[in-house]
């Protein structure tokens, strides 16, 4: 039986184009303060250094924000928006090129009651994890978790292999809130699986 937990074979076989898509479907998982929580991403947006304008690294743009995104794929870029939601991407591609994958939305799964908790909600909705500030929030993630690798078998977040989404069942559209990305702004690399309730909202 394979083990539910990707390694970082998985994470160096993907473009960022391809990670944001491939993601769909895999468990995204946390252990913090001894409560377990798991949920499905179920919406991605792909950033690219390179020539991405909407991407905090564009033209290898290299900051002490930015300089995680230089890391091996698969390490944990969580960075602090408007001084007050905890963004968490992944870093997607080879080493040195700042290419990450944003996680936008979950469908929670595993540990909802610590969830709702974190959240302060009383019962479960899609607005519990419809969103990247949120689904942070319910998680636990915060920027602590920045630099982690995803891959270590001792680290505090983690993927798991879930369901394979097909093509046809996925949404490409572009993404939300880059105004400023100029020509960048209508590329469709947001990624969505197609009519799940949690996707988060413009």
């Amino acid at each position: 039986m394979m083990d539910k937990r990707i390694d970082q074979a998985y994470f160096d076989q993907f473009d960022v184009l391809e990670l944001a898509q491939n993601l769909l479907g895999c468990y995204l998982c946390t252990h913090q303060q001894g409560h377990i929580t798991k949920g499905i991403i179920v919406e991605t947006e792909a950033y690219r250094g390179k020539d991405d304008k909407a991407c905090h690294a564009y033209g290898y743009k290299r900051t002490k924000r930015t300089q995680t995104m230089f890391s091996k794929s698969g390490t944990a870029y969580v960075y602090l928006c408007y001084g007050i939601h905890h963004l968490f991407n992944i870093v997607a591609g080879p080493e040195g090129e700042p290419d990450a994958v944003l996680i936008r939305a979950i469908e929670p799964t595993v540990g909802v009651e610590t969830m709702l908790s974190r959240r302060k909600f009383s019962k479960l909705k899609p607005q519990l994890t419809s969103g990247p500030g949120v689904l942070s929030k319910a998680l636990g993630i915060s920027t602590s978790m920045n630099g982690l690798h995803l891959a270590h078998v001792d680290s505090d977040i983690w993927l798991e292999y879930g369901t394979n989404i097909s093509d046809s069942n996925i949404v490409k559209g572009p993404r939300i809130g880059i105004d400023y990305a100029e020509e960048c702004v209508d590329w469709p690399w947001r990624f969505s699986i197609n009519n799940n309730p949690y996707l988060s909202r413009k």
